[in-house]
């Protein structure tokens, strides 16, 4: 009777010895996927960052009274007196206001803390009290606003807040104000001062200044959507051939004392600010918040903002224009970002492809011993992938949190894709480079020569269209330069244009490499010596990876030369675009007639080398007077001589 004893098997796992035997591959794998990750998943979010910043400076530096949602309504005149005086104090206002937030909350982020509501005045009134300054003769004219929030975003300078007396209407004679700091200091007014306002059938409202106050937050959009509440301005006389000024400001009455406001000829209206909140807004929202915007000012929202309030209000903002000039800009700068986003990814998947060729080329001797010995391609692929894929992916991970670290306050999701794709880039680029060279089973294979390689139809193939796409690329690029962002596809392919012009330079001297080397390996056969046929000998063996380090290194200097241009394209334009604004490099300008001697002291000054004295008149009428046309007054022979160093138009200085 035999017995048979069970077969013991002992299995190694492929993953775990791979690791042990050779840790310094794989932690090299994984420091580049690594990095490679982190970089991959920053430029996403970088590019969103970028974009949030520049919406953001773009409409803080529109301003406030360009980008806050302005809603209007007149008081309601058809009610009775009780009735639409009530619907003019601070309660009913902030009622309002509250309905107008609850309609557009929704659509758009709004800074509640800025946004304010009140009544003010639409025609400034002339001022009759001798005391406040008068420039050019010219009495100053100030307008009554009554907003609410004052004590919220101002501090006490001197006095106390205004009070409003009960049951302010159109016939109360006198009512409590406050100025602010600046228009106290450039009108003269001081607390107890009295200024005194027209009426309407009715004797003047008397206003008495009982405190000074100092903005919390002079930019914010509570002061700026009305800057006269803040700081007043020399204006000049509109038509006035003389150009004299006078002085425009304000006057802060508190919230229930506006229906004293009807009683005047500065013909009130109600009014509400939703103020945007700039910290909130994001680049890449800006085609829903263009839709929601359009909404607001006459559309579906408008509708519930009446409902809410009154059917009489209207919706004012230049917000959609800043967001469109925005948009704008981002679609003719996309395409450059395109370029740096196709040449960095290149650059890394080509080092990630090239890692993979060098570790399956180091491995040859293994790999092809393993199919002789009967092993399927599906398994030799499977293991490898393995054996990756637990380096690859934690380090893939650990790049992407890096990156989430690194910048912060991004979408997520396109990081998550970028990173996902390095990964699985780094998993495949062993298994299929490995798979692709040993679909054949054989232990022996061909010594390569690059000298007597042919290469064959299907790459001939591949190369042509590469020229052909190349060529398309270049030429879009030198006659379209980026679009207006409506051929996607173009576009596409005008910022591949210096990754295409890279694989061609590359794959051509791929096909140029073996020319010389053919050339010299006969005649070097003539030579006494092993070392130089032995060299040229070496130099024609190679693998096909060897296109791949020649195919980085072009496709980064490619992208940086472009970029390079571009850069200095746009600062040339700059400079050139400020040249032609200012006339000179610098330049001194006022609305009055400039000191005496300052065009000699100017010139004195270090760092100037000339100095052209120009006099010109905006609104110069010819005889006739039906005309108005700008007139120069300047020395021709100078002012010739400036012309010709800045290059912004000669004339002949004799004629």
């Amino acid at each position: 009777m035999t017995v048979r004893s069970p077969r013991s098997k002992v299995v190694a796992p492929w993953v775990r010895t791979r690791l042990r035997t050779a840790p310094g591959t794989a932690l090299a794998l994984a420091l580049l996927v690594a990095v490679t990750a982190f970089l991959a998943a920053a430029l996403p979010r970088s590019v969103d960052r970028y974009g949030d910043t520049g919406l953001r400076q773009a409409v803080e530096s529109a301003g406030a009274g360009r980008t806050v949602m302005q809603f209007n309504a007149p008081p309601d005149y058809g009610a009775p007196a009780p009735e639409r005086d009530a619907g003019l104090r601070g309660a009913a206002l902030e009622e309002y206001h509250a309905g107008i937030i609850r309609a557009t909350d929704r659509a758009l982020p709004l800074d509640r803390a800025q946004s304010a509501s009140g009544v003010r005045s639409t025609e400034p009134q002339d001022m009759a009290e001798p005391w406040l300054p008068r420039p050019d003769g010219l009495p100053p004219r100030l307008d009554l606003v009554a907003q609410s929030g004052l004590t919220e975003h101002s501090r006490l300078a001197a006095g106390r807040l205004p009070r409003a007396p009960q049951d302010v209407t159109a016939r109360t004679p006198r009512v409590e104000g406050a100025v602010s700091t600046d228009t106290a200091r450039r009108l003269n007014i001081e607390v107890g001062s009295v200024l005194r306002f027209p009426g309407v059938q009715r004797d003047p409202l008397e206003v008495r200044v009982t405190g000074i106050v100092e903005p919390r937050d002079p930019r914010g959009s509570y002061w700026s959507v009305a800057p006269l509440m803040r700081t007043p301005v020399l204006t000049v006389l509109y038509g006035d051939p003389e150009l004299r000024q006078y002085w425009k400001g304000a006057l802060l009455l508190p919230p229930d004392a506006a229906p004293a406001l009807l009683g005047t000829a500065t013909e009130p209206y109600r009014y509400w600010n939703l103020a945007p909140a700039v910290d909130d807004l994001h680049g890449h929202d800006v085609p829903r918040l263009r839709t929601a915007v359009a909404a607001t000012e006459s559309g579906p929202a408008l509708q519930r903002v009446r409902e809410a309030t009154s059917p009489l209000v209207s919706a004012t903002t230049d917000l959609d224009e800043v967001l469109a000039h925005y948009e704008r800009l981002r679609t003719a700068i996309g395409p450059l970002v395109a370029v740096a986003a196709f040449g960095t990814g290149t650059v890394a998947a080509v080092v990630l492809l090239m890692a993979g060729g060098l570790a399956a080329g180091r491995r040859r001797a293994e790999l092809a011993l393993l199919r002789a010995r009967g092993g399927s391609l599906t398994g030799l692929g499977g293991r490898l992938l393995a054996e990756t894929a637990v380096v690859a992916l934690p380090a893939a991970a650990l790049g992407l949190a890096a990156a989430c670290l690194a910048v912060p306050g991004a979408r997520l999701p396109y990081a998550v894709a970028a990173a996902c794709g390095v990964a699985l880039l780094g998993c495949l680029a062993l298994p299929l480079r490995a798979v692709a060279a040993h679909r054949a089973v054989g232990v022996h294979t061909g010594r390569e020569d690059v000298t007597a390689a042919r290469p064959s139809r299907r790459r001939t193939v591949v190369e042509l269209t590469l020229l052909t796409l190349s060529v398309g690329a270049v030429v879009a690029l030198r006659t379209r330069g980026t679009s207006d962002g409506s051929d996607a596809t173009g576009d596409q392919l005008v910022s591949l244009a210096p990754v295409l012009v890279a694989v061609i330079a590359a794959l051509l001297l791929v096909r140029l490499y073996p020319l010389p080397l053919r050339g010299l390996a006969r005649p070097a056969r003539r030579l006494r010596g092993a070392v130089g046929p032995l060299s040229l000998a070496r130099a024609g063996r190679g693998g096909g990876s060897s296109v791949l380090p020649l195919l980085a290194l072009l496709t980064a200097l490619t992208t940086a030369a472009f970029g390079g241009s571009v850069l200095s394209g746009v600062a040339d334009a700059r400079d050139r675009t400020a040249l032609l604004t200012v006339g000179a490099d610098a330049r001194v300008e006022s609305l009055h007639v400039l000191p005496p001697g300052l065009a000699d002291r100017v010139r004195r000054t270090a760092g100037v080398d000339g100095v052209t004295v120009a006099g010109i008149s905006y609104y110069a009428r010819p005889q006739d007077g039906r005309d108005v046309v700008p007139v120069a007054a300047v020395d021709p022979a100078p002012y010739a001589a400036h012309t010709r160093r800045t290059g912004i138009g000669t004339f002949d200085a004799s004629v």
